[in-house]
C-alpha cells in the first residue's frame, strides 16, 4: 500500500472513531458531575466538621439500639425475600408460559397487575383487605372475636406484602426468558430419556442463568431498602430506610443517614461483585440454528397437576382481590371509605368528577407522565449504548471499573442522591455549562434517569449474554459496519428488553413522592405531590378518597403504556428477532443443483435436511 493510501486509510479509520470517543467523553463527564461528585459533597458535608474530618457518626450509631435493630432487620428482610420471591415469581412465569394450565391467560392478567398496582397504591390495598378494619379481617372476627384485629403487621406482614408486590421484575425478563427458549433443545432433552424436573434442572434453568442471577441482585437490594411496605404494615419492625428518611429530614442527623446508606450500599457492591463474578464462570444458550418457540408442558401426574392448579389460582386471588377493592372503594363516599363498606348506598362520582374536571388536578399528572417517559426512554438509550461497551471489553479493566460506577446509585438512597445535587450544584457550575438546579425544570427527570441506570444496565447487560455473538460476525464478514451491525442486528434483538424496561421505569417514577419534594419546579408539580397535597385536611376531598382516585388514574396509564410498548412492542421484536413458531415451517426454496431430491421416506442430506 502506497504512503498516500496508508495515511487516507489512517484518517478514515479515526474519522470512524470520531463518535466512539466523544461518546466515551460524555460518559466521564457524566458519571463524575452525577454520579460522583454529589456523593462525595455529601459525604464532606457530612463527615467535614469545623475544618476537620469527624467520625462521631460511627459512635452515635453505635450507640443507637434504634438504628443497629434497623439494619438488622434489613438483612434480615433482604435474605428471606430473595428466596420467597424468586420462588413465588419463578412459579408463576412457569405456570403461565411453560406448563400448560388451564386459565392460563386469566392468571396471566393477575400476575402481571403489579406492574400498575404497586408501591404505596400497592400497600394501602393490601390493608383494605387484611388491615384492622379490611375485608378479611372482618370475617375472622366474627369467626374469632377475640382475635386480635391488628394481626397483619410486624416482619410477617412486611414478607407477605412485598412477596407478591416484587415478581413484576420475574413476569417482564423471567418471561422474556421462558419465551425465547429452544424447543428443540427440550424436545431432545425428553427424547433422550429426561423428566420434566430433569429438563428444568439441566436444560430450563442453565438456559436462563443470567437473567436469575439478576433478579437474585434486584431481589435482596429491593430487600434492604424496603420502604413502602415497612411504613404501611412493618409496626415496630422498622427497616433502613424509613431511618434515612428520618435522619435526612434532620440537619444534625444527616451524618447518621450518609453512614447508613454507605452499610446499604456495601452490602449491595459485595453482592453485587460475587454475583458478576459468578456470571463469567459459565452461561448456556441454545447452539440450535433454527429456534422454535417452546411449546407448554403438559404436567402428566395428576396429583401434581391439581396442586398446581390450586396453588395458581390461590395466588390469583392474592394479586387481585387488593387491586379490585381499591377501584370499587375509589366510588364510595367518605363514609364508606372510612367503615370499609362496599354498597350502593355509598356510591358517588363526585371525586372523580372533582379530580378530572380541575386544571390543578390534571395537570400533574401529565407533568409526571412527561417527566417519568422522557427519563425512561433516555435511560434504556444510554445504558444499551454503555452495555454494548461492557460487553464488547469484558476484560479491559476499565471497562469494568465503568461499569461499576454506573452502579453507584445503589450505594445512596433516592434521597441522598437528590441532597448531592443540591449541595453541589446549588450556584451556577462550569460542569453543568453555568446552571444550577435551584429552580430548574430538567434536573427531576435527570435525576429519576440517574435511578434508573443501575437496574437498567444489568438487565441489558443480562439480555446481551442471550445474544449469538455468530449473528455479529456475519455481518461484519458480510461487510456490514459497526454502527449498521448495531441497529439492524444488536438492536431488534435486545427489543422486547428494551421496551419492558422502558414500560417497567415509567411505571415506577410515575407517582414518585421523595425526589419529587426535593427537586420539584413550583409551577409543575407532580403526581406524588399533588396526592400529598391534596390529602390536606383543608381540602374538598378526604385524603383517601384522593389517593384512590389517584391510583386508579395511575393504574390506567399505567396499563395503557405497558399495553402499547410492553404488549405490542415485545411482538415487534419477536418477530424481528429470528424466532420462529412451532406451528410454521421453514420454507426455504431449492433448486434441484442445491439439493438432490429423494425418495418419500428417505432422510435428505446435507445441512438443509
Amino acid at each position: 500500500m502506497s504512503i498516500p493510501k496508508l495515511n487516507q486509510f489512517k484518517e478514515a479509520n479515526f474519522l470512524s472513531r470520531v463518535p466512539f470517543l466523544a461518546f466515551c467523553l460524555f460518559i466521564g463527564w457524566f458519571i463524575f458531575t452525577f454520579l460522583l461528585l454529589p456523593n462525595v459533597t455529601v459525604l464532606i458535608d457530612t463527615f467535614w466538621s469545623d475544618g476537620e474530618l469527624s467520625f462521631s457518626a460511627f459512635e452515635r450509631l453505635s450507640k443507637s439500639d434504634r438504628a443497629i435493630q434497623s439494619v438488622l432487620n434489613s438483612f434480615l428482610l433482604a435474605a428471606v425475600l430473595t428466596f420467597t420471591v424468586n420462588a413465588v415469581g419463578t412459579f408463576i412465569v412457569l405456570v403461565t408460559e411453560y406448563f400448560d394450565i388451564k386459565g392460563a391467560n386469566l392468571l396471566r392478567l393477575g400476575f402481571m397487575s403489579t406492574f400498575v398496582f404497586s408501591g404505596m397504591v400497592l400497600n394501602n390495598g393490601y390493608l383494605y383487605v387484611y388491615g384492622d378494619s379490611g375485608l378479611l379481617t372482618k370475617l375472622l372476627l366474627h369467626v374469632f372475636p377475640n382475635m386480635d384485629p391488628n394481626w397483619f403487621t410486624g416482619f410477617p406482614a412486611v414478607v407477605f406484602v412485598m412477596t407478591f408486590a416484587c415478581t413484576t421484575n420475574h413476569m417482564l425478563f423471567l418471561r422474556n426468558g421462558v419465551k425465547g427458549l429452544d424447543n428443540n433443545t427440550i424436545e431432545a432433552a425428553k427424547n433422550l430419556g429426561s423428566n420434566q424436573w430433569q429438563v428444568l434442572k439441566d436444560v430450563v434453568f442453565p438456559t436462563l442463568k443470567p437473567i436469575l442471577i439478576t433478579l437474585v441482585i434486584m431481589t435482596f437490594q429491593l430487600g434492604l431498602g424496603a420502604m413502602a411496605a415497612p411504613v404501611m404494615v412493618g409496626g415496630d419492625f422498622e427497616t433502613i430506610s424509613p431511618l434515612i428518611l428520618t435522619f435526612t429530614q434532620r440537619p444534625t442527623s444527616r451524618d447518621l443517614a450518609a453512614l447508613l446508606s454507605m452499610i446499604l450500599g456495601i452490602a449491595q457492591i459485595v453482592l453485587l461483585v460475587v454475583m458478576t463474578k459468578n456470571e463469567k464462570k459459565g452461561n448456556y444458550m441454545s447452539i440450535s440454528k433454527t429456534k422454535t418457540r417452546v411449546t407448554k408442558q403438559k404436567i402428566t401426574h395428576p396429583v401434581v397437576n391439581g396442586i398446581v392448579h390450586a396453588v395458581s389460582y390461590m395466588l390469583f386471588l392474592i394479586y387481585t382481590t387488593p387491586l379490585v377493592l381499591v377501584v370499587l372503594f375509589s366510588f364510595m363516599n367518605l363514609q364508606g371509605i372510612s367503615q370499609s363498606v362496599l354498597s350502593w348506598e355509598y356510591f358517588t362520582l363526585d371525586n372523580y368528577i372533582h379530580i378530572l374536571t380541575d386544571r390543578n388536578s390534571y395537570g400533574p399528572l401529565l407533568t409526571s407522565i412527561g417527566y417519568s417517559g422522557i427519563a425512561a426512554v433516555l435511560a434504556v438509550l444510554f445504558m444499551t449504548l454503555v452495555a454494548r461497551i461492557v460487553m464488547k471489553n469484558r476484560n479491559s479493566k476499565l471497562a469494568q471499573a465503568m461499569e461499576y460506577l454506573f452502579y453507584v446509585p445503589w450505594l445512596l438512597p433516592a434521597l441522598m442522591i437528590a441532597l448531592g445535587l443540591i449541595l453541589a450544584y446549588d450556584a451556577p457550575s462550569s460542569l453543568l455549562f453555568g446552571n444550577s438546579v435551584v429552580g430548574s425544570v430538567w434536573i427531576l427527570p435527570l435525576t429519576y434517569m440517574i435511578m434508573m441506570l443501575p437496574s437498567t444496565l444489568r438487565y441489558i447487560k443480562g439480555a446481551y449474554y442471550s445474544f449469538d455473538d455468530h449473528l455479529e460476525d456475519a455481518s461484519r464478514i458480510l461487510g456490514a459496519s459497526s454502527i449498521r451491525t448495531f441497529l439492524q442486528i444488536i438492536l431488534p434483538a435486545l427489543l422486547p428488553t428494551a421496551l419492558a424496561l422502558v414500560a417497567l421505569n415509567f411505571n415506577t417514577y410515575l407517582a414518585d413522592y421523595d425526589l419529587s419534594a426535593f427537586l420539584y419546579h413550583p409551577a409543575y408539580p407532580t403526581m406524588g405531590i399533588a396526592i400529598r397535597s391534596n390529602a390536606d385536611a383543608t381540602t374538598n376531598i378526604n385524603a383517601a378518597a384522593v389517593n384512590l382516585v389517584y391510583s386508579v388514574i395511575l393504574m390506567g396509564v399505567s396499563s395503557v403504556m405497558f399495553y402499547l410498548i410492553y404488549g405490542r412492542g415485545s411482538q415487534v421484536g419477536e418477530r424481528r428477532s429470528g424466532i420462529k413458531k412451532t406451528k410454521k415451517t421453514l420454507k426455504t426454496p431449492l433448486t434441484e443443483t442445491e439439493m438432490p431430491k429423494v425418495a418419500p421416506g428417505k432422510p435428505a442430506v446435507g445441512d438443509n435436511g
